[in-house]
């Protein structure tokens, strides 16, 4: 599956670039019985459908031409959301300052889960303050126990 991401990543990466836009994350999952190739694209301001369209049909012909996929599948092509994913360095370099979630592989001062604001990103390590019952704690992160991490959303 691996193989199809990289060579969508190739296919749609002139083409976002072209457009000014960030490629953000490409998944391609089977679920149920139905392969799914989603791309998520962005930029500064959030993207439109009309922009979506333009990338959904351009990759639509590139994938065509060279029919990398072996199954049927559907193609999305979409912004990331609100609840955007955090996976490389850079994502993490922007999202200072904001509200994220993340999930370890292992716990760190006995927890698995945290979400609060990432004060900091520097030598491959998140410092994220939380809330533990009433007050405030810091709590550092190394990038390569990160299992997931996203963008939250707060309605504060």
């Amino acid at each position: 599956m691996s193989k199809v991401v990289d060579v969508v990543e190739e296919l749609v990466k002139p083409i976002v670039d072209e457009l000014q836009l960030e490629l953000v994350d490409i998944e391609y999952v089977k679920e149920g019985k139905n392969w799914f190739l989603r791309v998520f694209i962005d930029k500064e301001n959030g993207v439109d459908i009309e922009e979506c369209g333009i990338v959904s049909e351009r990759l639509s012909e590139k994938l065509d031409e060279i029919d990398p996929i072996p199954y049927n599948y559907f193609l999305e092509v979409s912004s990331p959301g609100a609840e955007r994913p955090l996976k490389k360095e850079k994502d993490f370099e922007k999202a200072v300052g904001k509200h994220i979630f993340v999930k370890t592989y292992e716990p760190i001062d006995g927890e698995k889960t945290f979400e609060g604001k990432l004060l900091n990103f520097s030598d491959r390590q998140l410092t994220v303050e939380i809330m533990v019952k009433t007050r405030k704690k810091t709590v550092t992160i190394p990038l390569e126990k990160i299992a997931a991490a996203r963008l939250a959303v707060t309605f504060s």
